[in-house]
């Protein structure tokens, strides 16, 4: 089977995505908006990164008018790592709603998955430090890029852990709210499809994520601001 992340998983981590090294930098909140399009389709997303006491949240949530979909993750920084704690995957489409949230249970060492998640994706999946899930391999791939460490990782998520590997392609101008910056892309593909993501030193999200399959664009996120 493909380690590429469905299209669905990208729409959320972009519309709605070792051993990690450890944290360089010290998380700061932030608000990013992005315009996306799903097959041609626009949409609006926002990305935030907030406190919770001791941990931390994560959210990315795609609008049109036809769907709505969110994915959020509580983790905490231990021992070097981000390590996820829990989270939720939400979507809603012609007045149908599917929630599947997801538990970490780092003693145990195993994830579950409960709610709309179908039987054979509930888990459970053994876990290890340097694990993460879709949307904590962004904050990942923002810190290591520009460290200029390995881009391997282990990803969580849907009842599965996958080995996800990125490589450098290069770098270019991108055009972000009225500025342009210098971003590195890095790409991972695997049976036809592909997802290339831009990252800017400074900037605390990637600028851009797209996905293609068979040479064809599907789905694309790009970052309008950020707070």
């Amino acid at each position: 089977m493909s380690t590429q992340p469905t299209v669905r998983t990208c729409l959320l981590a972009l519309l709605l995505c070792l051993a990690v090294g450890p944290v360089q930098a010290a998380l700061r909140p932030f608000t990013a908006n992005y315009s996306a399009k799903y097959k041609g389709i626009p949409a609006d997303a926002v990305m935030v990164l907030s406190p919770r006491g001791s941990q931390w949240s994560l959210a990315l949530s795609v609008n049109n008018l036809a769907a709505s979909m969110s994915q959020a993750t509580l983790f905490t920084e231990a021992r070097g790592y981000y390590m996820p704690l829990g989270g939720s995957d939400i979507a809603s489409y012609l007045g149908r709603r599917r929630t599947v949230p997801a538990r970490f249970d780092w003693r145990a060492r195993q994830a579950t998955w409960a709610g709309d998640a179908r039987p054979s994706r509930r888990g459970p999946v053994q876990i290890r430090a340097g694990d993460l899930d879709s949307l904590l391999l962004m904050l990942a791939l923002v810190r290591d890029v520009p460290a200029g460490k390995p881009l391997d990782y282990r990803v969580i998520e849907n009842g599965k852990a996958r080995p996800m590997s990125f490589r450098r392609a290069g770098t270019g101008a991108i055009a972000i709210g009225g500025r342009t910056v210098q971003a590195t892309r890095v790409v991972t593909a695997s049976g036809g499809k592909s997802t290339s993501v831009w990252v800017a030193a400074g900037i605390p999200v990637p600028l851009r994520i797209v996905q293609s399959e068979g040479g064809n664009e599907t789905v694309s996120l790009h970052l309008a601001s950020w707070r």
